[in-house]
């Protein structure tokens, strides 16, 4: 962490720049945390299960605002707003202390995809045999006359109707309202679905290419916090592919500022990020080359899960009675990650293929009537031994 143009990166450092009564305190805040929840139980854990917990019931400002040393308070705050994406008070002491416990390698491990995290989705799509079709919004979802899903789009001003027997809604939480969903039941579900988890957090990327790495000599590893803009984080973006010809920084922004600074121009933004920089990194602006900004205004979730959580299928189902068939995907269901995305997924699609293995397709009717199949989670974690076992039963009806 960079603190007042200081590197803070052991805990010597912390109790030389901060003092001993700074390492202390945030010493006691570490073994609170670690002894609320074990390594163990942070991997198997559900939001689900902590809704009785009282520290769910506290906003992570309230134990925040417990720790008596202002400087151990700000070194929190600086190094975990950035992973909330949204301010203290604006979350739940659980985020709160899962987003900080993750810098513990006993926690999480952190790993990068070559070619960066775009070669994922890239990846996907190679492997998968589908109609994909972009630049199509979806702009209506109802039921067709067979009662059926039907999906209405526009391309180019040409209106597209599609009907299907499952429907998996995979979007952020913020896009659900722009969609019309017809039906009074339906309507009203989404539209408590969206409310539920409507507790919108806020990123902002600026990424910046320098004639040469120039920070290399004081900063070695691939990402630091930065203390600015509420606490920031600055990732060395050209450590991941080892190339020292050129250098590449990634300022990410979350909470307030990200939203605030969003609106202003992408000129604007290569500034303010070059000014955030150390005193003895200010230099390096002499060497940049070009930048690239990255909006995502209320595109995350600061309090994944809800409040309180609830149950997987009915997080996934959002209107069981007359639309059993239509699921919902994404990360503000579990914790706001890539792994929370693949989490949500992974029991969509476990849940797909059970509805196909004991469907009969012949009566469209009959197999709605067969939900036995749904309840498949034991501890909040999906089975997925029943997709292992079916997937090649299900490739052959598709």
């Amino acid at each position: 962490m960079i603190l007042d143009n200081r590197i803070v990166a052991s805990s010597d450092d912390i109790r030389k720049h901060l003092g001993e009564a700074a390492w202390q305190a945030l010493a006691n805040f570490d073994r609170d945390a670690k002894d609320w929840m074990t390594a163990t139980e942070y991997y198997e854990s559900d939001c689900q299960h902590t809704n009785g917990d009282p520290v769910f019931r506290k906003s992570f400002r309230t134990l925040l605002s417990r720790i008596g040393n202002e400087s151990a308070r700000r070194y929190l705050e600086t190094l975990v707003h950035s992973d909330l994406a949204t301010e203290p008070h604006k979350t739940n002491g659980t985020y709160g202390l899962q987003n900080y416990l993750m810098n513990d390698s006993a926690y999480m491990k952190l790993y990068s995809i070559v070619g960066g995290n775009e070669r994922l989705p890239e990846e996907l799509s190679r492997r998968i045999d589908a109609t994909v079709r972009l630049r199509q919004p979806v702009i209506r979802v109802e039921k067709s006359a067979d009662s059926r899903l039907q999906i209405v789009s526009r391309r180019a001003g040409q209106i597209f109707k599609d009907s299907f027997d499952f429907v998996i809604v995979a979007l952020p939480n913020n896009l659900i309202p722009r969609i019309d969903w017809r039906g009074s039941r339906l309507s009203a579900a989404m539209k408590e679905h969206h409310q539920r988890y409507n507790f919108p957090a806020h990123y902002l990327r600026v990424t910046m290419l320098f004639e040469c790495p120039f920070w290399r000599d004081r900063l070695h590893d691939s990402y630091t916090m930065l203390d600015a803009f509420g606490g920031c984080c600055l990732y060395d973006e050209s450590s991941r592919n080892g190339c020292d010809t050129f250098g590449v920084l990634g300022w990410l922004l979350g909470g307030k500022p990200a939203l605030e600074l969003s609106r202003r121009s992408d000129e604007d933004l290569i500034e303010s990020m070059l000014s955030s920089l150390p005193s003895f990194l200010k230099h390096g602006a002499r060497f940049y080359l070009e930048g690239r900004v990255h909006r995502w205004p209320f595109a995350v979730n600061g309090l994944p899960g809800g409040a309180p959580a609830l149950d997987l299928d009915t997080r996934h189902v959002p209107e069981p009675k007359e639309h059993p068939n239509l699921l919902v995907v994404g990360d503000y269901l579990f914790d706001s990650t890539l792994n929370g995305v693949l989490d949500s997924a992974d029991f969509a699609t476990d849940w797909l293929v059970a509805e196909l293995e004991h469907a009969d397709f012949n009566n469209a009717t009959d197999h709605r009537k067969e939900r036995k199949y749904r309840h498949r989670c034991q501890n909040g974690k999906t089975n997925r031994s029943t997709a292992e076992s079916t997937q090649s039963t299900i490739l052959s009806r598709c």
